[in-house]
């Protein structure tokens, strides 16, 4: 997410940390070591004068000299602060130092950790790709150095599964590492063996190395399942070294293992947590919820869930209404509300999901940040082609730069790639075009809601009744 203008208070236990990355020393005036982490557990050691007003502008130009990126990649990576409870993007103008000076502050306003968590956090600063760099940029760049260092962001994703992915992309990514690695020329044996002391997990996500767990699964499926995985990482693997005649170079093979990530679409997202109802199925089950990431990027909006591992509602911004609201009473969550075209008992309805989170606000600025840069970027191109994307393309599928909602799109359908929606199984709001509700449920909604975004008149909001019912 990206970082705002607050400012940020070094935390007290710097001389403890084992990943302090901004010095807390009370001359600030001389020079301070200051660690710059990167993906793959290296980092870039920097000496900095005047650490206090230093700016991300200031210390991006010497992090991109120590590491050599070219000038015409040096908008693929910005500074992040890290920590367990919260990623911030930071603009050019942000001075780290005083960011870290206030970082408990955004703990308490955009998280829901305890105090104890609260106090033990700290952050780091981290240099990694930048969530507004486009993608179709990123497929021009030729530098090793460069595509190592997105190689290695985007590895770590699929790892812990922050990028859900079907098991034809872990696999094949797998044996990518595997060659990025040891190379392609690994025999059965030596592959065997490699896998086995670098551990499953250094190559396919976790939770699929892992299993689901149990004592079933422990006693009798465990080697069997490793075993699966093991023969299909080395099947992969052999394509991977019998598809040319020469080994592939290693560009060749992040490039690959790159353009293999752009296939899913949360890819270079910034990811923010929430929570979702879970669908009543009977009176003991009213009020649960579920976890989930969301994700964000230039292209759209992602629901992924956070146990299962996989995409529950994925919408681009031509697909989308969007709000967050602020808790009215004490108790109340912040929310944002996504909304998108659905079907109930065969009717076309319009749809609105609940993603509770004090995150509420800095997703709703993004997504609006994020359909500012698309506009403005694709302005131009609509422009010239002005009546030819509309003759051309399936309804729905508007490429003007107001994001608009008119004309109905083809329904989300459900299937069994993990990168699908699966709309069925979210509780949401119901309701046809003409006003009148399918479910008659809270919290309120003004007419207002839908005033973000114009749209045709297709379109008409809920209609506030003191009848409305919790379903």
């Amino acid at each position: 997410m990206e970082g705002d203008d607050c400012s940020f208070p070094p935390d007290s236990s710097d001389d403890h940390s084992q990943r302090g990355s901004v010095a807390s020393s009370a001359t600030l005036s001389r020079a301070q070591d200051v660690l710059i982490y990167l993906f793959g557990e290296s980092a870039v050691h920097l000496s900095v004068e005047g650490l206090g007003s230093v700016t991300v502008q200031e210390l991006g130009r010497s992090v991109r000299e120590a590491l050599n990126v070219p000038e015409a990649a040096q908008d693929a990576f910005a500074f992040w602060l890290c920590s367990p409870l919260l990623d911030l993007q930071l603009k050019a103008r942000h001075q780290p130092y005083k960011l870290c000076r206030q970082w408990q502050d955004l703990l308490y306003r955009f998280t829901l950790a305890s105090e104890e968590d609260i106090s033990l956090d700290e952050p780091f600063l981290q240099f990694r790709r930048n969530v507004f760099y486009p993608k179709s940029k990123e497929l021009q760049i030729d530098d090793e150095g460069v595509l190592r260092l997105l190689y290695e962001e985007a590895r770590s994703n699929i790892l812990s599964g922050r990028y859900p992915c079907d098991p034809e992309h872990w696999t094949g990514l797998g044996a990518l590492s595997l060659a990025l690695e040891e190379g392609t020329g690994l025999d059965d044996t030596h592959f065997t063996t490699t896998v086995r002391e670098k551990k499953l997990s250094s190559f396919v996500p976790a939770h699929v190395a892992m299993g689901s767990g149990g004592l079933f699964s422990t006693l009798r499926g465990k080697s069997s399942r490793q075993a699966g995985l093991e023969q299909n990482l080395l099947e992969a693997y052999r394509k991977i070294s019998t598809s040319a005649g020469n080994a592939p170079e290693p560009t060749q093979l992040l490039h690959q293992y790159l353009n293999t990530c752009h296939m899913l679409p949360y890819y270079g997202c910034a990811f923010f947590m929430g929570e979702i109802d879970k669908p009543v199925q009977g009176i003991l089950q009213r009020g649960k919820r579920k976890a989930v990431n969301v994700g964000i990027c230039l292209e759209g909006v992602y629901v992924m869930d956070v146990k299962e591992k996989h995409v529950l509602l994925g919408l681009r911004f031509n697909e989308l209404s969007w709000d967050h609201s602020y808790p009215e009473e004490e108790g109340d969550s912040h929310i944002l509300w996504l909304e998108f075209d659905g079907e109930e008992d065969g009717t076309p309805v319009n749809k609105l999901l609940k993603i509770y989170s004090k995150q509420a606000e800095l997703m709703s600025g993004f997504i609006e940040f994020c359909v500012e840069l698309k506009s403005a970027s694709e302005g131009g191109a609509a422009a010239e082609m002005d009546g030819e994307v509309s003759s051309q393309q399936p309804a729905g599928q508007d490429g003007s730069s107001k994001n608009g909602r008119g004309g109905r799109r083809g329904m989300l359908r459900r299937q069994s790639s993990v990168l699908c929606s699966r709309v069925h199984s979210l509780n949401t709001i119901s309701y046809v075009d003409n006003g009148k509700e399918i479910k008659r449920l809270k919290p309120k909604r003004a007419a207002s809601f839908f005033a973000r975004q114009p749209s045709a008149a297709a379109y008409s909001a809920v209609q506030v009744t003191e009848s409305l019912e919790q379903g």
